[in-house]
């Protein structure tokens, strides 16, 4: 039997002397027990305190100084220019000096030159520099920003960036459009007030009151179509409304409120213009054995399905599908082209160029 005493001082201090060189409770006590087990304590970390500055938020504080002239910038109020007009040396240059001049900074901005009409576009976001209190007013902006239009031949917007454009909503019998667009609505995807939807069919009155929108039930036929587009106009002007977008309106328009709302009209049509126009676009690609289908956004004119093209897209099909099977299909097609198109419009991303559109996405 191993006597534990004479373990040498190297074993005594070894934490892995074994267990069966331990002694028991009647055997003298060790050096081990002694000198091989006594710990350090550790020493305390202080915490250092955090000094929250409680006039903002504290995920700012931990964000690098560069960040805070951004930050500020976003939050100030802000507006979007959009202008078009003859392509010419200068006018991004008087653009910015007008916003120089005006203590304005430049959030965003996109332009283009079409080689073709020999036009220039442009989009700009601006907002007060930094440290300025005051916020311009939307009508001095306009009337101080004229003489470089002038002085250019431009067509311009000023609007601020916030303001939520007034969307007249029209149907017929086929929601899911409808449905789509008021569901981006209410959740924040689509930054636009619905105050009212028109239909020539009651059928989607539930849907409208699910989310407390007034529902306007205006049947139409060949005989009333006059009193009816002036209806709607009326509708137009108390609710102050900027766009009307027809969401599967199975109607065709009339000049006069073609000509009313000009540029003001979104249509979806379920074909890749201007592929199969007119009704049954679907039915027309059946028939001619297509391997892709599309749905169109487009402003509306009075030459049916023949307005500006805002956004397109499409679907592969094959040979075995059905009408039906090919409308299921370009659905959801078609609701995504026509949100996408409301959101471009409404944030003023789209300029009209003659017959077609320049879209700054």
């Amino acid at each position: 039997m191993i006597d534990v005493m004479k373990i040498d001082e190297d074993q005594r201090v070894n934490k892995r002397t074994p267990i069966w060189a331990m002694p028991d409770d009647s055997s003298p006590k060790p050096a081990i027990l002694e000198v091989g087990y006594s710990r350090k304590k550790k020493k305390k970390k202080k915490k250092k305190k955090r000094i929250r500055n409680n006039s903002s938020p504290s995920y700012f504080e931990e964000i690098p100084s560069g960040f805070n002239t951004v930050i500020s910038f976003i939050m100030a109020a802000s507006f979007i220019l959009t202008l078009s007009g003859p392509d010419r040396p200068g006018i991004v240059h008087a653009v910015t000096a007008f916003l120089v001049q005006n203590n304005l900074n430049i959030i965003d901005s996109s332009q283009f030159g079409d080689p073709t009409s020999q036009r220039f576009f442009m989009r700009t976001q601006f907002a007060t520099a930094n440290g300025e209190d005051e916020t311009p007013e939307l009508e001095k902006l306009r009337t101080a920003f004229e003489p470089t239009a002038q002085s250019f031949s431009l067509n311009f917007e000023i609007n601020p960036s916030v303001k939520k454009p007034r969307v007249l909503i029209m149907v017929s019998k086929i929601g899911h459009c409808l449905n789509d667009l008021l569901f981006r609505q209410s959740t924040g995807q689509l930054s636009i007030e619905v105050p009212l939807i028109v239909s020539n069919h009651p059928d989607f009155a539930t849907l409208a009151a699910t989310y407390n929108i007034p529902f306007h039930h205006l049947p139409v036929t060949a005989d009333t179509k006059a009193q009816q587009e002036a209806q709607i106009l009326e509708l137009v002007s108390q609710h102050n409304i900027d766009l009307i977008v027809l969401a599967r309106y199975m109607q065709v328009l009339s000049p006069t409120l073609c000509s009313a709302m000009s540029g003001r009209i979104i249509n979806i049509h379920h074909s890749f213009l201007p592929s199969f126009k007119g009704a049954k676009p679907y039915h027309q690609a059946y028939d001619r054995g297509v391997k892709i289908i599309g749905a169109t956004a487009h402003f509306v004119t009075s030459d049916l399905d023949e307005g500006p093209i805002i956004e397109q897209n499409v679907v592969r099909v094959n040979h075995g599908m059905s009408p039906k099977e090919l409308t299921h299909a370009g659905s959801n097609v078609e609701s995504n082209v026509l949100a996408t198109a409301v959101k471009y419009v409404t944030e003023r991303r789209v300029i009209l160029n003659g017959h077609k559109t320049v879209v700054f996405n």
